[in-house]
């Protein structure tokens, strides 16, 4: 593995590590993690740092939503173009092209379930190309990102009768 794959793997492991901390576990100089990370960042490889928020843990309301988008696009149209059009809003939080039963899989968060389904009617429905939506409220997050919530009890054992 080379000194950039691993300066990657392990800023997504914890992108708070520090340009040492990366050296330290690469065998490499701070200098040259510090040039693989600005390499990795103006290539657009690295498109961005954040943070994974356990929403249950503030009182602070948050509602999201995976969305199901079906479309029927024209010979002038592709799903780029529909794809540019919707990633433009805020409200949305991811957006990927999938396999199967539906054409894009879009998430998005909004501070209420009324604000949320009122993004997707006025806003994303309304877009000529699609032809069906199915709204999926997330009601409770296991894991995100490759980070697992819980009541940090570790002893996942089942209890046994005799």
């Amino acid at each position: 593995m080379s000194s950039r794959d691993e300066v990657l793997e392990l800023l997504r492991e914890n992108a708070r590590y520090s340009v040492e901390d990366i050296a330290r576990q690469t065998d490499a100089d701070a200098e040259t993690v510090e040039k693989i990370i600005l390499d990795l960042e103006s290539e657009g490889v690295l498109r961005g740092y954040r943070a994974v928020v356990d929403w249950d843990k503030l009182e602070q309301e948050t509602v999201r939503a995976a969305v199901e988008l079906n479309l029927t696009l024209d010979r002038e149209t592709s799903y780029n173009d529909v794809a540019e059009r919707i990633a433009k809003f805020p409200m949305v939080e991811s957006l990927h092209l999938v396999s199967g039963d539906y054409d894009f899989m879009m998430e998005v968060e909004g501070d209420s379930m009324r604000e949320v389904s009122h993004f997707i009617s006025e806003k994303v429905a309304p877009v000529p190309e699609i032809t069906q939506t199915v709204t999926h409220y997330v009601m409770e997050s296991y894991k995100e990102h490759g980070i697992e919530f819980g009541d940090g009890d570790d002893d996942d054992r089942l209890s046994v009768s005799p």
